[in-house]
């Protein structure tokens, strides 16, 4: 057995625990001389890179007769793409990848090379003609700085929510939130003024007090790189103004009643009666009437 350029070239003799059947049948489909057909392996079926670096796709092969094969490397998805195809790479993997034997390394690998890739040894010449093995490729992708939606104000007693989300980070981010820059620990007890959901980034109060007002922070994380926080906000809780919602219903109160006492006496005026056109008290003359211009009826014959 020896190895050139990652492929491998085995005549084998069968082992003194080998069944005298499977002898048999490997010296006759191998021309009365056992021998192992192609085979393909890979040493790593799960690849994990961060993004931007490269990713290493490891194949090696085995083959009884044929010293050249044909290798091929193939990507999964709605559709079987060609990444490496008679002697080239092809797509967007052309001046990005090299391949050494039949292991393929890519380049500044992104989101878009994530997937199931497959390496396919075709030799023709073997009792087995074709062999694969498969290797998926996931890049990680570390936090990038979350959007924050923290209100600016809110009263006493009204429920609160905010949300923090990183949606870029593979893994999916976990969130820790900050007030006035010390993080805030979930709560241990079923009577919390709030929650916080660390997969979500939701941070929900709900009974917000004085004492909640701060400035209010989130930061994501997902040990694939730094973590990365939102900027500040400030959130201002108020107390309900008691005097001021009172004042406004007097206001409301007064205005409903004044509407009403003059639509009263408007109504006792005749002022929507029917042919009404001013104030009852008021008479009309009706102006004479100029004498008419003398008209012509009859005919008169001499």
């Amino acid at each position: 057995m020896h190895s050139v350029n990652g492929r491998e070239r085995s005549m084998c003799s069968p082992s003194a625990s080998t069944p005298p059947r499977l002898i048999e049948a490997i010296e006759a489909d191998s021309g009365g001389s056992p021998s192992a057909p192609v085979t393909v392996s890979t040493s790593r079926h799960r690849v994990e890179v961060q993004e931007f670096s490269d990713a290493v796709l490891s194949c090696t092969f085995r083959t009884e007769k044929d010293q050249n094969p044909r290798i091929e490397w193939k990507k999964k998805g709605k559709d079987v793409s060609f990444v490496y195809y008679e002697g080239n790479f092809r797509g967007p993997f052309e001046g990005r990848a090299k391949i050494e034997g039949a292991t393929v390394t890519l380049r500044r690998v992104t989101q878009d090379d994530a997937g199931e890739y497959r390496c396919e040894i075709s030799a023709p010449q073997d009792s087995v003609s074709l062999g694969e093995t498969n290797v998926t490729l996931k890049v990680l992708v570390p936090p990038h700085t979350p959007s924050c939606d923290i209100p600016s104000s809110a009263v006493t007693g009204s429920v609160v929510q905010l949300r923090c989300r990183d949606q870029q980070s593979i893994p999916p981010a976990t969130y820790l939130w900050f007030k006035d820059s010390k993080p805030m620990s979930p709560p241990r007890h079923a009577n919390a003024t709030y929650l916080i959901d660390a997969h979500t980034g939701l941070l929900e109060f709900r009974s917000v007090a004085k004492e909640d007002s701060g400035r209010y922070s989130c930061q994501a994380s997902n040990n694939v790189g730094p973590a990365k926080m939102c900027e500040g906000k400030q959130l201002t809780i108020e107390d309900i103004n008691i005097t001021a919602i009172v004042a406004g219903v007097g206001v409301v109160v007064f205005l409903v009643a004044a509407c009403s006492c003059g639509g009263l006496l408007l109504h006792r005026n005749g002022f929507f009666s029917p042919g009404h056109r001013g104030r009852s008290n008021v008479s009309y003359i009706t102006p004479p009437q100029e004498p008419q211009d003398f008209k012509h009826t009859q005919s008169f014959m001499l």
